[in-house]
């Protein structure tokens, strides 16, 4: 079970404080009523570590490829399957910063609240689009025979 530190006491060694949270582990810190986690980034990373970002695709009959990220209900449409990865990486990064910017709205919303840790991690590695894209992965790729 984690500690809870007192706000107070955490700003009166808050140098201290980030030193033990950045290389030992995470706090619990309680402010009033408000409890709040503190992470390093490195220690967030092996939190999102497992949440995967797969693009399911489907061959369309025209020859292009739809893809869909189901967890964001996001989808495109492109020639080649290269294309489509970058055109939903494009979109994940749009996304992820509107949600941010209207983070009140989006994680107030039900149907938008889950998309939280999957926006959180594409936050975290936009400065580095390389990783986001080594991140998606493809998955299920089938041909449409409707």
């Amino acid at each position: 079970m984690f500690r809870v530190l007192n706000a107070t006491d955490v700003r009166k060694h808050w140098s201290e404080f980030v030193d033990d949270v950045i290389r030992n582990k995470p706090a619990f810190v309680k402010r009033n009523r408000d409890l709040l986690a503190v992470l390093s980034m490195d220690q967030m990373d092996a939190l999102l570590e497992s949440l995967k970002i797969r693009i399911n695709i489907v061959q369309e009959e025209d020859g292009s490829f739809t893809g869909v990220l189901n967890e964001l209900e996001l989808a495109a449409n492109e020639e080649t399957i290269d294309q489509l990865k970058e055109t939903l990486i494009e979109d994940l990064i749009e996304y992820a910063a509107e949600y941010m910017q209207n983070f009140d709205l989006y994680f107030k919303s039900p149907n938008r609240k889950s998309h939280f840790p999957y926006v959180y991690k594409i936050n975290s590695m936009t400065n580095t689009v390389d990783r986001l894209r080594e991140e998606v992965e493809l998955y299920q790729v089938v041909k449409n025979n409707a």
